[in-house]
């Protein structure tokens, strides 16, 4: 029997955090209950292997079953059975510890269950893990002085791109395709690593990844915009090795970089394990349990979970395949059971390794036509539902080949592209900013369903049937009662009742999608973050003024008090002249917030002190309350009573706003200007137009709030923020609650992204409406027309 067979013997397994591995950890603790495990699992960047073992593994829904047998026994008894070992498959030596060796050397089996799965790995990543992998760890078991029997997981589709049958034979047994080296595989896949490392570094591309991140986060400054500008550089390095993945796993006749990976580390698993005795077990699609731990299990998506969710939700019109073709997919469970008779028979009496594919085309082939169909008619009576609660109509796929479907996609993709940076051009805000956003959701919706066609279009296609003639030899030979207890003949599945009773529940039940009709009940997504951020344990709340508290800015404040004391005549030049200039103004307010600010400031070189400050009095009335926000301020006013420290945080001047909103705040970090050295003028001292420092825009705006609350005793994380712009993402970024008020277009997608509450306040009704920010006519002289202000910033605009 199986159990006795494996009574008393220690295990390695490593991949223990993946669904196999974590499926294999459960069945070997429940259904073998006299072996001991020893679980080989990296460590996490704030997280220890034992730690991970304890959350990603003993706390999965999968242990349920063996902790209702158990009960309060099941720690006792997991941490008597199971010792972790911190280690690294994708490191020569694994990156073990003596304590690690030594548990190596006590085993007697080893289950190598690790691997990037993910068909889009790196190139140079699928190579450490899954061609270096399963010899790092035969390597490891000779080092150790232990003999064990090394069972290593690999897949069908070593097999490649072939058709009609594929046996139970080493990879390159056949007489057609190339037989490349293991070994220039790995160093060519190394050099390219480096290559493209080094490239991303060149002039031209850093250049470019700069003009992307100003493109998307608009004038948030340097240091955001550089991290920005490095993460374009990282993502650029992992497609690149992605693509170089792609291409030459199927320059060599292997769908992708996994299959290609895979086949090569059997080769050089092969050649290298000497006397070590080893067994490869090659399952095909690896889906959702059909009984064990429980019917329906499954972790994580595997490959036909994001095609079914996205199809449910009606955004993938077609799909590439061949309607008759087979769909090889196999439940983990009989996965699971194949590998543990594998290490419970030990090796094959024969020089070369045992193959065991185990695999369902040959023995209980699954049509792809009668898969969609099934698939279709069960979302036609389970539907899923829209926002609004109504039930998404799902299309009937022709099965088109996967080339007529990239391009379909492609030219899509291509279409919202222009369409967006159209947009992006616009000033938009608030509930306009919306239409950017929704482009950008459509955007991903159409680069994702191009992913899957590229991904997985290809095991849609696959003609290859996998034998299963070894599997069901070793299926024969079995007694009762671990035919009972370990059931892996792929001749038992019903498929009609798998996908459409066991499957197609479990994946929804995971995606977490809307499956009832009408309108929500209870709060909104958009009332339970407001909740959050009105919580009485916030510590501070930061805003904002311009967009975000009142429907001006700068200009306007400027604007109004220059024009407060200039005649008609004068005042409609200066309004002429004003809109003249906005284009100049908006590009380099959006090249950069603070360099724009000293620009604009300047003009108020040669202002009276006195004369503005009483102007700045009048402004509140005439100007900031007008176009202010209730909401906002009623916003301020809520977290005042609720004990939370509150701050203006703005560029705007503090004539401006430390006169009209001290009431407001408890404090406020704005734009300051100093008056010119006394020079006997008449009428007292006169504004020098610059800044006695930095403006408080972007990353200077966000140290700002960070020196506030360090002061107060105030924990950021715990803070909340309210603005408007990109520019303001660094104090957004710092705060545990963002908020983003009437956000422009960059914000609005960075905040839908992020799932950031976005708050649209708008001002009151009936109030005044004027075409342009000037102020009523007195009879006093305006610093506005002073020539020699005019002149300075003439030619100053003609330096810039």
């Amino acid at each position: 029997m199986i159990a006795d067979a494996l009574h008393g013997r220690r295990l390695l397994v490593t991949g223990a955090t993946g669904f196999l591995g974590t499926a294999l950890v459960e069945r070997l603790l429940r259904s073998v209950p006299g072996c001991e495990l020893v679980l080989l699992v990296r460590a996490g960047r704030r997280s220890t292997p034992q730690r991970r073992v304890q959350r990603e593994v003993l706390r999965n829904d999968a242990f349920d079953r063996l902790r209702a047998d158990l009960g309060d026994r099941f720690d006792e008894e997991a941490a008597r059975r199971i010792t972790v070992i911190a280690g690294d498959v994708g490191m020569d030596g694994l990156g073990l510890d003596d304590a690690g060796r030594a548990a190596l050397a006590s085993c007697d089996v080893a289950i190598h269950a690790a691997a990037a799965v993910a068909f889009d790995s790196p190139l140079d990543r699928a190579v450490e893990v899954n061609l270096l992998g399963p010899t790092r760890v035969a390597e490891a078991l000779r080092s150790a002085g232990s003999t064990a029997h090394l069972v290593s997981v690999s897949t069908c589709y070593v097999a490649g791109n072939r058709r009609g049958r594929a046996g139970e034979v080493a990879v390159f047994d056949t007489p057609f395709g190339p037989k490349p080296s293991w070994r220039d595989e790995v160093a060519a896949a190394r050099r390219a690593r480096a290559d493209t490392e080094a490239e991303s570094r060149t002039p031209p591309l850093l250049a470019r990844f700069a003009k992307e991140a100003r493109a998307e986060l608009g004038a948030a400054g340097i240091p955001l915009l550089a991290s920005r500008a490095e993460r374009f550089r990282e993502t650029w390095v992992a497609h690149t090795m992605v693509e170089a993945g792609r291409a030459r796993a199927r320059a060599l006749g292997w769908p992708d970089a996994y299959a290609y990976t895979k086949a090569l580390g059997e080769q050089a698993l092969c050649e290298t394990r000497g006397d070590l005795p080893v067994t490869l077990v090659r399952p095909s699609i690896i889906e959702s349990a059909l009984a064990e731990p429980r019917p329906g299990w499954i972790r994580g998506f595997r490959m036909a979970e994001p095609v079914i969710i996205t199809y449910a939700r009606g955004l993938l019109k077609e799909f590439p395949g061949i309607p008759e073709g087979v769909v090889d997919v196999i439940p983990v469970d009989l996965v699971v059971a194949a590998v543990i008779d594998a290490a419970a028979r030990g090796p094959k009496p024969t020089p070369a390794p045992a193959i065991v594919q185990v695999a369902s085309g040959s023995a209980n082939p699954l049509r792809y036509r009668h898969l969609v169909d099934m698939v279709h008619d069960w979302f036609s009576q389970h539907p899923l539902y829209d926002a609004k609660g109504q039930p998404i109509v799902v299309p009937r796929w022709s099965f088109p080949g996967r080339g007529r479907v990239q391009h379909q996609l492609q030219r899509a993709v291509r279409a919202i592209d222009l369409a967006e940076k159209a947009l992006g051009a616009l000033p938009l805000r608030g509930s306009q900013a919306r239409w950017a956003a929704d482009l950008e959701e459509r955007r991903a919706e159409a680069s994702r369903a191009l992913d899957y066609v590229e991904l997985y279009g290809a095991y849609a296609e696959t003609e290859a049937v996998f034998a299963v003639d070894e599997l069901l030899a070793r299926w024969s030979t079995l007694d009762a009662t671990d035919q009972a207890s370990f059931g892996y003949d792929p001749g038992v599945v019903d498929w009609d009742h798998y996908v459409t009773q066991v499957h197609l529940p479990s994946v929804v039940e995971h995606a977490r999608v809307r499956v009832t009709p009408g309108s929500r009940t209870g709060p909104s997504r958009s009332q339970r973050l407001r909740d959050r951020v009105l919580a009485p344990e916030r510590h501070l709340a930061a805003f904002d003024l311009e967009n975000t508290l009142v429907a001006s800015n700068v200009v306007d404040s400027y604007s109004w008090l220059a024009t407060r004391r200039l005649p008609p005549d004068e005042r409609l030049r200066f309004a002429l002249r004003t809109l003249a200039e906005a284009p100049a103004l908006l590009a380099l307010d959006r090249q950069d917030r603070g360099d724009f600010l000293r620009h604009f400031y300047r003009r108020f070189e040669g202002a009276p002190v006195a004369q503005l400050e009483e102007d700045a009095t009048q402004l509140l009335s005439h100007l900031l309350l007008t176009k202010s926000f209730p909401a906002g301020i009623r916003r301020v006013r809520q977290h005042r009573r609720l004990g939370h420290r509150t701050v203006l945080i703005t560029g705007a001047l503090d004539v401006v706003v430390e006169r009209n909103l001290a009431p407001l705040f408890d404090d406020i970090v704005c734009a300051r200007m100093s008056p010119q050295a006394s020079r006997g003028d008449r009428g007292g001292p006169r504004w020098n137009g610059e800044l006695t420092g930095a403006p408080p825009t972007g990353e200077a705006r966000a140290q700002a709030m960070a020196d506030y609350a360090e002061a107060e005793g105030l924990r950021l994380e715990e803070a909340v923020a309210y603005a408007d712009s990109a520019s303001d993402l660094p104090m957004l970024e710092a705060v545990g609650f963002p908020v983003a008020v009437n956000p422009e277009i960059r914000l609005a997608a960075v905040a839908r992204k992020r799932g950031w509450l976005v708050e649209q306040w708008s001002k009151s009704p009936g109030g005044p409406r004027p075409l342009l920010p000037i102020g009523p006519v007195t009879q006093r002289t305006s610093f506005a027309r002073r020539p020699a202000a005019t002149a300075a910033v003439a030619e100053r605009g003609r330096d810039r």
